[in-house]
């Protein structure tokens, strides 16, 4: 059975082109990396927990962002061994106003250290064609399912 995921793809409107807010990932591994490493704010599902709940849940312990809007659900993709579910939501937000959750890592490997780091070091806003650039590449359909939509 597969695990499942749930996020939210941010997107605005400056002067009737469309921008995409994505999130990179925190911590020494990503430290380096840029393109194809952006990603949804998006987490593992909790006990119980019904898919957008656990969308709104993450989008607020990885950035920080409340909702305020409606949500328009886009089609589940499969990401390694997760179904990710995502909605769409049309919300205007500072990138430097991020306030990620932490996770706890050995680093560096085998000193025996344990280091925090947020789980979102930093998000931009992105045009379209940036945005594909940037994304994981297993999240790419959001984006093309989103220009549909717009």
């Amino acid at each position: 059975m597969h695990k499942m995921s749930a996020g939210i793809l941010l997107f605005r409107f400056i002067n009737e082109y469309p921008e995409i807010l994505l999130f990179h990932p925190g911590g020494p591994y990503w430290a380096k990396k840029d393109a194809g490493v952006w990603s949804i704010p998006k987490g593992l599902l909790n006990e119980n927990e019904e898919p957008i709940q656990a969308a709104e849940r993450e989008l607020k312990e990885e950035t920080g962002i409340e909702i305020k809007g409606s949500l328009k659900k886009l089609t589940p993709i499969k990401q390694n061994n997760k179904i990710v579910y995502a909605w769409a939501l049309e919300q205007d937000f500072n990138p430097l106003d991020i306030q990620s959750n932490l996770f706890e890592i050995e680093w560096p490997p085998n000193s025996g250290e344990k280091k925090q780091f947020p789980e979102m070091d930093k998000g931009s806003w992105f045009t379209v064609e940036e945005a594909k650039v940037k994304i994981l590449p297993a999240q790419l359909p959001f984006i093309a399912e989103l220009e549909k939509m717009i």
